[in-house]
């Protein structure tokens, strides 16, 4: 979405999957899920008054226009990439198979899983942490707009300070709204740590790849 108010950015996308064919070439596999919040929220139109499941779906969908978009991105950059949706969509995106997925990360392709979980009531979050379940995954780089985990929203209170580090329970506790408690609990439950950090700011993917100091860890 970048500065827009809705839609996609291409100079957004572009950045994105310059920065993934970057940690890409450093043998890095890469998985990506997106969300669909720049063209619809599920949650914010079941609150208007749209009955929950069909928002969400309309929702899971939205995520996959996104995924698309992204494969192009990546696609122009010289990276091999394939969607995989959780809703079936054969004309558009392959079907998500765990080990196909799979297949695909070692043969070198950025995977993008759309479709959220395929079921509503599950956040894009809750995804997110499912599928890194799935693909083994060493860690969840949650990229965001700020730069890691505040006491409060940076946006509206200016006394809120950044962690470097929290644990999974002092996020619960604290209620503090990086990723949803599901999510959360599912990472705590299996160990996989959380890296928060600001996806705008140009090279954040690769100094959290290379190990450096950015953004909120997450971990037990």
């Amino acid at each position: 979405m970048g500065d827009a108010p809705f839609g996609i950015d291409p100079a957004v996308t572009s950045q994105v999957a310059k920065e993934i064919a970057e940690v890409l070439a450093d043998g890095v596999e890469v998985a990506v899920v997106i969300g669909g919040g720049n063209l619809f929220r599920g949650l914010a139109a079941s609150a208007r008054g749209m009955d929950r499941a069909t928002a969400d779906y309309m929702g899971m969908l939205a995520t996959v226009i996104n995924a698309l978009a992204l494969q192009d991105a990546c696609e122009h950059a010289g990276v091999q990439t394939r969607v995989l949706t959780a809703i079936e969509m054969r004309a558009v995106a392959e079907p998500f198979i765990r080990r196909r997925a799979v297949r695909h990360l070692e043969k070198g392709r950025v995977v993008v899983f759309a479709a959220g979980t395929g079921n509503p009531y599950f956040t894009t979050d809750t995804a997110a942490a499912l599928r890194a379940m799935e693909m083994r995954a060493d860690v969840i780089l949650k990229g965001t707009k700020v730069d890691g985990i505040y006491t409060a929203d940076p946006m509206l209170d200016a006394t809120a300070t950044k962690y470097d580090t929290i644990s999974y329970l002092q996020v619960l506790e604290k209620q503090l709204k990086v990723m949803d408690a599901t999510a959360i609990s599912l990472c705590m439950d299996n160990k996989l740590p959380i890296v928060v950090f600001n996806l705008r700011k140009e090279g954040n993917l690769r100094r959290v790849i290379m190990g450096e100091p950015v953004g909120t860890v997450v971990q037990m």
